[in-house]
């Protein structure tokens, strides 16, 4: 394969082998679902899904596991506040990223495991690492010996030395301040699950690795997750898993945040945007588009401003396709673009991709214009072939909104504008241009734009005007 993906724990674009030929396994850190997604949430579950899409078309089957970290000390928290048993704030929010994920055309993962479903690997896991000497029990917690493991620290690049303490430092029986918690012992009120240590409750870090190893076995391809995770959720879990014996992941994948004022979005900075907010205001294929446009690698400084520029651009994208449609019929995905597939196999380079993209659509509006009705369909199957990798084709039939401006609105709607569409054109032949300007503000203060072409006029609806249920 010329696939080449950058890694985290080698600072280096690789050449992605699998482990089994014919086959990728990737395993990405879900949600902890102690509150509905922001958009910063679900940029990770995009890009990991274009990920696997272009494992897919380079001819690999994908085995892709996805958690969900459904008991956390926010969950907790975030309960008591609502008054709520912990599992009702964990089950009503994971079906909110549920719900995101889709609505935003993610494919489903292969597997997606809860957390409290698998304390007894956990158990296994814990069991394995104290008999290797790299854990030991006190008072009803366990924690990783991270002295005993001579490589942490590697994959973020840290001195075991320099990390500050871990925030249970203050936990009696604990050997060295930076040891993390692989188990928590129970707490009054709080849930747990009984162990040969004591009732309790994982360890966040504990549950991915017992996860991974269930599902995809001791060793998979592709780990992935947002930055914010290498340091010590990933460096944790590497540690904990090769201290067990397993050689766990071969490359690790980490996309950027998506931040407003410069700061990393979150509840806490009150400045989150909820995904079922956004897509109140933009159709969900734009804000995938948008969520897809920059670098997975790339932070982005979310803006209003930016979000409608990628909604105008898509749509031009989408016009072409209608338009080669209405003139030349169906068109089938086919062959992609060179210069896209080598953006898409250097790491994974969707900026690029696009661009090499919207070269194909600005050929195709060409070919319209001279009537050269094969070049257009050779053009408008190649665009459908790139969008469907990128998971934004406007013909797919998961996004609810058509593939057209014309789609959801009522025929009758598109009468009543082409009649004034048919009342302009013979004020402009009269040389009547104060009228037929008037009927274009007209359309445009109801949300319609107008675009003159060679074969006459046409309209979609404007930015903002979209309306989802």
């Amino acid at each position: 394969m010329s696939l080449r993906l950058y890694d985290t724990a080698t600072r280096e674009v690789r050449d992605f082998v699998p482990l089994v030929e014919g086959r990728a396994s990737v395993y990405l850190c879900g949600a902890t679902v102690q509150a509905p997604p922001h958009i910063g949430h679900i940029r990770s579950g995009v890009a990991f899904d274009v990920l696997n899409r272009w494992l897919a078309f380079r001819g690999l089957s994908v085995t892709f596991v996805r958690n969900v970290t459904d008991i956390d000390d926010k969950i907790i928290h975030n309960a008591g506040h609502d008054d709520v048993p912990w599992w009702v704030v964990a089950f009503r929010n994971e079906r909110a990223f549920s719900w995101a994920y889709d609505v935003l055309g993610c494919v489903p993962p292969t597997a997606e495991p809860r957390a409290t479903g698998h304390v007894t690997q956990m158990v296994a896991l814990m069991q394995r690492l104290i008999d290797a000497g790299h854990a030991y029990a006190a008072d009803g917690d366990v924690y990783f010996d991270v002295r005993s493991w001579p490589e942490y620290g590697a994959l973020s690049r840290q001195r075991v030395d320099d990390m500050f303490p871990a925030g249970d430092s203050d936990r009696p029986g604990k050997r060295d301040p930076r040891d993390f918690a692989l188990w928590k012992a129970a707490k009054p009120d709080e849930p747990s699950w009984p162990t040969p240590w004591g009732a309790g409750r994982p360890g966040w870090h504990l549950e991915c690795s017992a996860m991974a190893h269930e599902y995809l076995g001791a060793a998979f391809d592709i780990h992935g997750g947002g930055i914010d995770l290498v340091f010590p959720h990933h460096e944790n879990e590497i540690a904990q898993s090769r201290a067990a014996g397993d050689g766990f992941a071969r490359y690790w994948m980490h996309n950027a945040w998506v931040t407003t004022s410069g700061e990393k979005m979150s509840k806490s900075l009150g400045n989150s945007l909820l995904v079922s907010e956004v897509v109140t205001r933009v159709r969900p294929v734009e804000l995938r588009y948008y969520l897809v446009s920059a670098h997975y690698r790339s932070h982005m400084e979310y803006s209003e401003a930016a979000l409608q520029e990628c909604g105008v651009a898509y749509r031009r994208v989408e016009a072409f396709l209608e338009r080669v449609r209405s003139t030349c019929g169906d068109v089938e995905p086919s062959m992609l673009c060179a210069d896209f597939e080598l953006a898409m196999d250097d790491d994974l380079a969707v900026p690029a991709a696009l661009a090499a993209l919207q070269g194909v659509v600005k050929e195709g509006n060409a070919a319209l214009a001279r009537d050269d009705r094969d070049a257009a369909r050779g053009a408008a199957r190649s665009v459908r072939a790139m969008l469907g990798v990128l998971g934004i084709d406007p013909f797919d039939q998961r996004w609810s909104v058509g593939a057209s401006a014309l789609a959801g609105v009522d025929q009758t709607v598109d009468a009543l504008v082409v009649g004034l569409l048919e009342q302009r054109q013979r004020a402009r032949e009269a040389k009547d241009f104060a009228a037929a300007d008037a009927i274009r503000d007209h359309l445009a203060a109801v949300g319609i734009e107008i675009e003159d072409t060679a074969q006459g006029p046409r309209w979609s609806l404007a930015a903002g005007s979209w309306g989802v249920d």
